[in-house]
């Protein structure tokens, strides 16, 4: 075998950049940030960052998003911290032309969790806020206030959509959409997670039928709450199931 000479081969860099997802006031919205120097200097951007040479992904992951927002998600494969967070790897990118600095190739990560605080921004973000997706990804809609909403730096857009998707297709098929809930939850409440996330008005009662007739989906909690007006309703919490059979599949729209 011929010696590796490391010098024929050009250097690139490698980032984290992570799609953060949540409900909010119904609604599925995603983590931004203000991006406070060049490229792309005061346009909104995911939060992300270059990986460091002695950290794995998931750490550059958790790194970056704890300094550029103060927000803390967890890889479920470490120990539950409380905050019920989900983190798993989406996908690579590595069009050679996404980032005018140089060949730079990109882990995108996605990141759910339930009702999230209002983030604070840090590292290079000068300012950080949930915003609805269909704003992002529709800029042309319209930002707050009516304003022209700037379409997303780099190539964020389309990680953006990328993890949208998937966060729409894996509640159809696993539990992943209690990952939006509190511990303990009620079927309204996870309805209406499924409702944000997918786009559309569910049947109360279908829904009923079908979380609480999946075999390990849920399992009662203990109590009631009213939390959400009216009369008491059941409070559940997440199965052992992982994968949904039969699976909730997305309605067509």
């Amino acid at each position: 075998m011929p010696p590796y000479d490391p010098s024929a081969f050009p250097p690139f860099a490698v980032t984290v950049d992570l799609v953060v997802l949540t409900v909010r006031r119904h609604a599925l919205c995603a983590l931004v940030v203000r991006r406070g120097e060049p490229p792309f200097q005061g346009r909104w951007a995911l939060p992300g960052g270059f990986v460091r040479a002695d950290e794995d992904l998931a750490a550059a992951a958790a790194r970056e998003l704890v300094e550029e927002t103060g927000l803390c998600v967890h890889d479920p494969a470490s120990p539950d911290t409380g905050n019920g967070a989900h983190l798993e790897q989406l996908a690579t990118y590595g069009d050679p032309k996404r980032d005018p600095r140089m060949r730079v190739v990109s882990v995108a990560h996605l990141a759910l969790s339930p009702d999230l605080p209002a983030p604070r921004a840090g590292g290079d973000a000068n300012s950080a806020r949930w915003a609805p997706v269909e704003s992002l990804l529709n800029p042309e809609s319209g930002g707050r206030e009516g304003e022209p909403a700037a379409q997303l730096a780099f190539d964020h857009a389309r990680i953006l959509a990328d993890g949208v998707e998937r966060a729409r297709s894996k509640i159809e098929y696993s539990s992943l959409a209690t990952a939006f809930c509190p511990p303990a939850f009620t079927v309204g409440e996870l309805r209406r997670v499924y409702e944000a996330v997918w786009g559309v008005v569910l049947d109360p009662r279908n829904f009923h039928r079908k979380v609480t007739g999946t075999p390990g989906f849920l399992v009662p909690a203990g109590g009631t709450t009213t939390r959400q007006g009216g009369r008491p309703a059941q409070l559940f919490r997440a199965g052992g199931a992982n994968l949904l059979n039969p699976p909730m599949l997305r309605p067509e729209v």
